[in-house]
């Protein structure tokens, strides 16, 4: 991949900033690992996101159980408050969301819905946050489901933000450091994208699907 360097990165924020698209919100929040910081400032000034997951809600789509169940089993084992705080910082990236300043476009696998994060009740109040942000939001979920068999980038989940100056940038999150791409390497992550949502059901069909198993998982 044509990963960007440390200080190509830092010119893209420091662009960013100069043109007056990023803000600077997560500043406040001391023991962020810079990594994230970075991602959080990419993410602010993105018009639109492009997200596949595989094991796990999307971020901007979590609920704040949801959130805290993750970060408490991270493996870098968080005290209670930097639980907290990465809980505070979601809620506030999801202002993006709910103040229309971003689109977003999510195919997830169908064991994302399955996957029972925090209990039974903390899922199904986290698949009732899918139906609603889809209905509130500029927000696309598509579900790849069980029965597709395999299909690309099955073992990778991936970010494509894309801007309205400048080129997109792909971000891939790993257990040993992150990874930014630009150049041809977004073109051909967005022709996966477009296979994934091709794989996918229709995000009418893939609400249905959420809402059956909300409803199966409600007591």
């Amino acid at each position: 991949m044509n990963r960007l360097a440390d200080a190509e990165l830092r010119e893209t924020l420091l662009s960013m900033a100069r043109s007056g698209k990023q803000r600077g919100w997560w500043a406040k929040y001391g023991d962020l690992p810079n990594s994230y910081r970075q991602y959080i400032g990419l993410e602010s000034a993105a018009t639109t996101i492009q997200n596949f997951e595989t094991l796990v809600v999307p971020g901007l789509l979590q609920t704040v159980d949801y959130t805290r169940a993750i970060t408490v089993a991270d493996a870098s084992q968080p005290t209670p408050q930097a639980v907290e705080e990465r809980v505070a910082v979601r809620v506030e990236r999801q202002k993006l969301l709910t103040e229309e300043k971003l689109r977003l476009v999510a195919v997830i696998d169908e064991a994302v819905l399955h996957r029972r994060i925090g209990g039974p009740e903390i899922m199904t109040n986290q698949l009732t946050a899918l139906l609603e942000a889809q209905d509130r939001w500029n927000v696309i979920i598509q579900v790849i489901p069980f029965g597709e068999g395999a299909y690309a980038s099955m073992l990778s989940s991936f970010h494509i933000l894309s801007f309205d100056e400048g080129p997109g940038v792909v971000y891939i999150e790993g257990l040993t450091g992150d990874l930014y791409a630009e150049g041809e390497d977004v073109q051909r992550c967005a022709k996966v994208f477009d296979d994934l949502r091709a794989s996918a059901l229709s995000p009418a069909a893939s609400a249905e699907m959420i809402k059956d198993l909300r409803d199966r998982e409600t007591p």
